[in-house]
């Protein structure tokens, strides 16, 4: 090749890398809080992480994710929040690819609270119950190296962490049933209310 048409190919290959680089760091709506790594999506569904100045996979979120760290997912036109379709996308890859964590039973019964007047309740208590497994798990790992040194020790430790577990999920359904006999208490007090204005005779 000569030397003029090699000139040529690798300016026109670092003009195709600067106008990616003019799209990815364009003055967009989009805008993370401080602190919070910020991922833009762009219409051709690529993903740009705005801390390492590149292209990124739904694997790399998936790896934020399991790092613990605090990010979000912006429209680069937009700036809506598309955090949770991006992490709904991720569940979705790990449900159909790999070992699945919920049932089709599951999965049917959850479909079944979407419009229902237990929606937010479900969803208050899921998450309090998966928090309360979280902390959980953690603590048997602090406790790894005791159980280790002490074999003796590890079915009471287990019988007192399940117990803790269950105990917390035993009070979150009591706080959920209390909170379902607020509602039908307010529902049924509404209705009360408005049968007898509609029954009260008119002077």
């Amino acid at each position: 090749m000569s030397t003029s048409r090699r000139q040529s190919a690798a300016s026109g290959t670092k003009s195709k890398a600067t106008d990616e680089n003019v799209d990815a760091d364009a003055d967009t709506p989009a805008a993370a809080p401080a602190g919070v790594r910020a991922i833009k999506k762009y219409p051709n569904r690529r993903l740009y992480d705005t801390q390492t100045s590149s292209y990124i996979t739904l694997v790399d979120v998936k790896d934020m994710v399991l790092a613990c760290e605090n990010f979000v997912v912006l429209d680069a036109k937009s700036g809506d929040d598309l955090t949770r379709s991006i992490l709904l996308q991720i569940i979705l890859e790990e449900e159909t690819g790999g070992v699945p964590m919920f049932s089709s039973q599951a999965l049917a019964q959850i479909i079944r609270f979407y419009g229902n007047t237990m929606q937010g309740l479900m969803g208050n208590y899921l998450e309090k119950n998966i928090q309360s497994f979280i902390d959980l798990q953690a603590r048997l790992t602090d406790s790894s190296v005791v159980n280790l040194q002490a074999p003796l020790m590890q079915a009471p430790l287990m019988q007192n962490f399940m117990g803790g577990y269950m105990e917390q999920s035993r009070q979150m359904f009591t706080q959920m049933q209390e909170q379902m006999s607020k509602q039908a208490e307010t529902l049924l007090g509404n209705f009360g209310t408005g049968l007898a204005s509609t029954l009260t005779p008119k002077k």
